[in-house]
């Protein structure tokens, strides 16, 4: 399978701590792909790293082969990089509309923008009801998909996302996963997956890393993990 996203040797220093220690990982086209592990493990910093937000201390990062070390947050959206944050981060003041309109800034093609907006709407129906409506009056659930459609206004072909279930109602959660998966095989879309519900995160994805203090400690198909004994104790309930 080719590969869309590789990471060789990535670390990334907060002053003296050392957050990353040389992390080295590969992320197959149109997979889903997770990486677990405890809080303070490395996991926000890792997608910071790649999304540019966050400045690394060594290794590089390549997208189907092309270095993009260093390069600034825009012009990583520009090549296809969409990173949903952990806390969702919708702008509160504007609507939902003017938040997607929001995720397609650096869109020219109106036509195009109107077409993944269409999209946007029929995978979560929720936000064309509420297009009018501000975001910061939403849901934690609803602002989720909102956070997702805003990354998909971009036209990604890599999808990072921090915490997706992160303070939502656990019947919203299932629907939010669900439509991680209906985005993947509709549209093609990579999906890297950062998640402290272990179990749900391995259930939607084919591969997985384990990240403890910085360094990848495990890595397998998902089902394999989850039948992992160390995997199990630690993030599985046993």
């Amino acid at each position: 399978m080719n590969t869309l996203l590789e990471v060789q040797g990535l670390s990334v220093r907060y002053g003296v701590i050392t957050a990353l220690q040389s992390i080295s990982f590969s992320i197959p086209k149109g997979a889903i792909v997770t990486l677990i592990g405890s809080n303070g493990a490395g996991k926000t910093t890792t997608l910071r790293a790649i999304s540019g937000l966050q400045k690394s201390a060594g290794g590089e990062i390549r997208l189907e082969g092309t270095s993009i070390t260093g390069l600034k947050p825009h012009e990583l959206v520009r090549r296809g990089i969409a990173h949903v944050p952990e806390g969702r981060m919708v702008f509160a003041n504007l609507t939902v509309q003017e938040n997607l309109w929001m995720g397609a800034y650096l869109q020219r093609d109106r036509q195009a923008i109107r077409t993944t907006l269409d999209f946007v709407y029929a995978t979560f129906p929720r936000l064309q009801e509420r297009e009018k409506q501000l975001a910061g009056t939403l849901s934690g659930g609803e602002q989720q998909m909102l956070a997702i459609g805003r990354a998909l206004m971009s036209r990604p072909r890599f999808l990072m996302l921090d915490e997706p279930s992160l303070g939502i109602a656990p019947i919203l959660v299932k629907t939010i996963f669900a439509k991680i998966v209906e985005i993947n095989r509709q549209q093609g879309i990579t999906v890297l997956l950062v998640e402290q519900n272990a179990n749900l995160a391995l259930e939607v994805s084919s591969y997985g890393y384990v990240l403890e203090t910085g360094r990848i400690i495990l890595a397998n198909e998902s089902g394999k993990l989850r039948q992992d004994p160390q995997v199990r104790a630690a993030y599985l309930g046993g």
